[in-house]
């Protein structure tokens, strides 16, 4: 029986991951290191590039499908990579555009007279 998910290089999704998969927050450590050793073969059988070379690749693809519910490392690390593909990043900073259109954040001193 053939080794599943065989790839013959590292996958590495620069675009969406420029840091790695480890280091974007998005992914645990072990399902980084799964993505970058096997997500190639995994890549190529979801798209149809290559064919199943065993049961366990045959099930990864009915996964993918949505035929079937994900029980392996491998199937639920790629059903949530392209979850993390589909998701809008929410990008946050210290000030947003309104704040800073109506000039709230101008600060003015007013004396008072107290006596």
């Amino acid at each position: 029986m053939q080794q599943s998910f065989v790839a013959n290089r590292r996958f590495f999704d620069d675009r969406n991951f420029p840091r790695g998969f480890t280091r974007s927050g998005r992914f645990t450590l072990a399902e980084g290191n799964l993505l970058e050793k096997h997500g190639l073969a995994m890549q190529q059988l979801d798209q149809g590039a290559r064919a199943p070379v065993n049961e366990e690749e045959e099930r990864f693809l009915l996964v993918c499908r949505g035929e079937a519910e994900a029980t392996t490392p491998y199937e639920k690390t790629w059903l949530k990579y392209k979850q993390r593909l589909a998701e809008k990043r929410k990008f946050h900073t210290v000030f947003g555009k309104k704040r800073i259109a109506d000039g709230a954040d101008d600060f003015s001193y007013v004396e008072t007279d107290t006596d």
